[in-house]
């Protein structure tokens, strides 16, 4: 070899080795060592550049030059060789493979002898240094368009810049990007260092050499480094620094301080936090963080979403995207994070199983083990190596406060942190070093877009640390879920006392995985049943806030049955049965185990004398009642109110009382009673908001002025009622709680369906069908497919409408929800007479009757005698059989003050009489 040649008398001495080219011969502690020819010439290749990454071509074309040899010669030379020297024994490291691109020695090397000529260093200290080593860039880096933009303008004129981020969102691909952008700008000399396979912190200096294409020749390869740039631009990309940064941080601040014409590039999971030291942290791809409303365009425009349909179309050519993949596609960047690395680890996993089965397999279990490429480094080529190069880089302390950490589901506060993660074995003050250290190596992830002072664990750290946290034993992981269930439980009950907290539901939503999972663990078989009756109680208000009915009826019903003695007849149980019979009755109808629930937590109520909470139980039994048909019972109920909230004197309680007795006058008949209470309820009412709303299980207020609506029609004020139904609708939208948009929907429904508005109509049921479908709410579902028959009724068709107007009434009966039966049996009658079937629409009129009559329902009296009159007339062949009929309608309207029926009779009666 000619290089050898040149370099008779030197030697390369490293560990116990020494090396002599010219000699050809290797020594150990002074002994001839017996080595091959071939792999004697890769060592000598190998060492002449300390640190710098060689690739596989250059060294077979330098060792092999006189024949050609496949890649697995040299695989077979360089094992044989590292056996050889005893790479890895001891902790002993040579030789590092960067996977994908060729070999380093990264052991320290000491330069002895040597007769190269003087002028032959001065001249290789004058001549430009060229470097040709950077990796290849990405052909299209996405989402990364304004970071490359921010670096390209930035980096030349500013001495060290440090990309800093979590593991895989793409650090070192925005590095060589920026790179081979900047490479014209300093001539070509640009040099890529990887530090990712060095072990050996005392050669960072000799790799980043080796990079530059730099001999060193002398104890010192920073002096000599300097010696070749002080005076020379020079871009240096140091790649993967976080496990080596104390000497690259030496390196680094005396490169800015000497050769003032370097600019350094960084990359790292924490700033290097040196002087002149500026920092770009690397937040994820963006992705639709809310996908209701987004078309299947607007979701594909997300960067994290391109880069997931990129990646899968590429392994896979023939994936097609659609809306329902476009749609599991975001949900999994979301669930990822917008990190990149895991996006396209899942990504490839498409290409084999398909985008249903990778989702799912993501949401079941998040899956620290898929691989992606082969090619990529072996750190990154699954979420597993990627972090625990992370984790064995971490202090003791550090690694315990990231592991009690995992127990956080979402956003999690420095108070939560250090209430849960805290211990004996751990003081308050270092939980908070470890957590500003974390948060420095990008482990944990503060949340710097709403400014709300929270932190998160990115998905895949969160999964990686759980599993740590279980390794260290059941009783670690129950001690640390005892202190976080504490923490909400505390937080919950503190939230209780203040209203304002209930008022706004994002806060809220944020915080309900830390919530089910404390659920979650207190009714396992390590929880605490204690704190979990308790947890269930706190966290029903957040529950019902949130419209989560069914899931606020499983805990509390899970919590009654491991209340103990000792909580039975106390707050905690009162709120558990006023929520349960709440939840039952909307989202399993009004059954005995509704109504028993509502009666216990009233019962209890009025044993502790507690008189707000029989105000709020005494408004859930009156609709409870109601809508059971228990007309007579419900009217108790909101008389009692009125007692109760008298003793009270606030007006709130009376706005709450008068609305329960203006409804039961209203359904009772007494139009006039019910106008009067109703606006009286209003008057005294304060302004809808959520916290009362869900206090009270509905909103009063809302509910006083659709009925109000109702009633105004009734009266005969069309226009004032129209007005009034549609601004109460709006407030209802406003509240965003399902429950009162519900009601406020199903009873402005009669006001357009009585003014024959049916493009209003059409549009209420609408918004009704989907906010009961979405919240499962249902009875209130199976009301919607009788509303459709209704509708279709009204416009003069039967058939079909006939049939889901009777298979809703059956469901409605199943679920004891009685409240629309009568305008059901109307709608049902006017079908039947349209389809000639008047003797059957005649049985179900009066069978309404007798149940109206029987039951206290009388607001729909006048207007189901005025129909009667209306079959007979058609019907009957007894000339004027319906006026006897009309006469008594005509009465009751008028004793009711419904001048609408008055109004309709009276037509009908003139109509006999022409």
């Amino acid at each position: 070899m000619a290089d050898v040649d040149q370099q008779l008398g030197e030697r390369m001495c490293f560990g116990p080795f020494c090396l002599s080219p010219g000699e050809r011969l290797l020594t150990k502690h002074g002994e001839p060592v017996e080595i091959g020819g071939r792999s004697f010439d890769l060592l000598v290749v190998l060492t002449e550049q300390p640190g710098r990454v060689l690739s596989k071509r250059e060294l077979l074309k330098r060792v092999w030059s006189d024949v050609v040899v496949e890649d697995g010669s040299l695989r077979f030379h360089m094992a044989g060789l590292r056996k050889l020297l005893g790479d890895g024994t001891d902790g002993a490291r040579y030789i590092a493979t960067q996977v994908g691109v060729g070999y380093a020695f990264v052991a320290p090397v000491e330069r002895q002898g040597g007769s190269a000529p003087r002028r032959a260093a001065d001249e290789a200290l004058k001549a430009p240094v060229s470097t040709t080593n950077l990796p290849a860039r990405l052909p299209h880096l996405i989402g990364r368009e304004r970071d490359v933009e921010f670096l390209v303008d930035r980096v030349t004129d500013t001495p060290l810049f440090s990309i800093v981020g979590a593991a895989g969102v793409g650090k070192t691909s925005l590095a060589i990007e920026i790179g081979h952008r900047l490479a014209p700008a300093f001539a070509d000399q640009v040099a890529f260092v990887d530090f990712s396979m060095l072990e050996n912190m005392t050669v960072v200096p000799s790799m980043i050499a080796g990079a530059m294409g730099i001999a060193v020749q002398s104890e010192d390869p920073l002096a000599v480094i300097l010696g070749h740039v002080r005076e020379r631009p020079f871009l240096l990309i140091l790649d993967n620094c976080e496990h080596v940064i104390e000497p690259v941080a030496s390196v680094v601040e005396r490169l800015v301080e000497e050769a003032p014409h370097v600019r350094v590039l960084t990359t790292s999971r924490e700033p290097l936090r040196v002087r002149a030291e500026h920092v770009l942290r690397l937040d994820a791809l963006a992705y639709p963080e809310e996908l209701d409303g987004l078309t299947v365009d607007q979701i594909l425009a997300y960067p994290a979403v391109q880069l997931f349909r990129e990646r899968a179309m590429a392994a896979d050519i023939a994936l097609v995207i659609d809306a329902e993949a476009a749609r599991l596609i975001a949900e999994m960047c979301q669930r990822l994070g917008g990190m990149a690395l895991p996006i396209e680890l899942a990504a490839v996993r498409v290409a084999t199983h398909g985008i249903e089965a990778t989702a799912r397999q993501l949401g079941e279990r998040f899956s620290l083990g898929w691989s992606g490429r082969r090619t990529a480094q072996p750190r990154q080529q699954t979420l597993q190596a990627t972090l625990d190069w992370s984790y064995d880089l971490l202090p003791a302390v550090e690694r315990i406060v990231l592991e009690r950490l995992s127990i956080f589901v979402g956003p999690f506060s420095i108070d939560a942190a250090l209430d849960v993660v805290a211990d004996a074995e751990i003081g308050s003050d270092e939980v908070a070093f470890a957590l500003d250290e974390l948060v420095s190596k990008s482990l944990i992830s503060p949340d710097r877009s709403r400014r709300t002072g929270t932190y998160r664990l990115l998905e895949m750290t969160r999964a990686y640390a759980r599993e740590k946290l279980l390794a260290r034993g059941v009783e670690a992981r129950a001690a640390t879920a005892r202190r976080h269930a504490a923490y909400f439980l505390a937080e919950l009950e503190m939230a209780e006392q203040d209203e304002g907290v209930l008022q706004d539901a994002r806060p809220l939503r944020l915080q309900l995985g830390n919530i089910r999972s404390a659920l979650d663990w207190c009714f396992g078989p390590q929880g605490d049943r204690r704190i979990a009756v308790r947890l269930a109680a706190a966290s029903a208000p957040v529950f019902l806030n949130l419209s989560h009915l069914i899931e606020c009826r499983t805990w509390c019903g899970r919590a009654l049955t491991e209340i103990e003695e000792g909580q039975r007849g106390t707050a905690i149980e009162l709120e558990l049965q006023a929520a349960l019979g709440i939840t039952l009755m909307f989202t399993r109808g009004n059954s005995e185990a509704a109504g028993n629930a509502l009666a216990r937590a009233l019962e209890i109520a009025t044993a502790l004398e507690d008189r707000w909470n029989q105000l709020r139980l005494l408004g859930r039994l009156h609709i409870f009642h109601e809508r059971i048909g228990e007309y007579a019972t419900a009217t108790g109920h909101a008389r009692h109110a009125v007692q109760v909230a008298e003793q009270i004197g606030a007006p709130e309680a009376l706005g709450v009382a008068y609305s329960l007795l203006g409804i039961s006058h209203h359904l009772g008949g007494d139009q006039k009673s019910a106008r009067r209470e109703l606006e009286l309820s209003l008057q005294n009412s304060p302004p809808s908001a959520r916290s009362r709303t869900i206090h009270y299980g509905f909103d009063h207020r809302n509910r006083s002025g659709i009925a109000l609506a109702r009633t105004l029609w009734l009266s005969g004020h069309a226009e004032q009622a129209a007005r009034q139904a549609r601004q109460t609708i709006r407030e209802a939208a406003q509240l965003d709680h399902s429950v009162t948009y519900c009601i406020a929907l199903i009873w402005s429904w009669a006001v357009y369906i009585w003014m024959e508005d049916f493009p209003a109509a059409e549009e209420d049921l609408a918004a009704f069908t989907a906010c009961a479908e979405v919240n499962a709410l249902g009875p209130y579902v199976a009301a919607a497919a009788g509303f459709r028959g209704e509708l279709a009724i009204a416009r003069g068709q039967g058939g079909e409408a006939l049939g889901a107007v009777e298979e809703s009434l059956s469901r409605l009966r199943a679920a004891r929800y009685e409240l629309l039966t009568t305008p059901f049996s109307i709608a049902l009658a006017r079908g039947l007479v349209l389809d000639g079937r008047c003797p059957e629409a005649l049985d179900l009129i009066d069978a309404a009757l007798a149940r109206c009559n029987a039951n206290g329902e009388r607001y729909s009296v006048p207007e189901l005698l005025r129909l009667k009159a209306g079959i007979l007339a058609r019907c009957d062949s007894a000339p004027g059989a319906g006026r006897a009929v009309l006469e008594d309608a005509l009465a009751l309207a008028r004793e009711q003050g419904a001048h609408a029926w008055e109004l309709k009779v009276e037509a009908d009666l003139a109509a006999l009489t022409d």
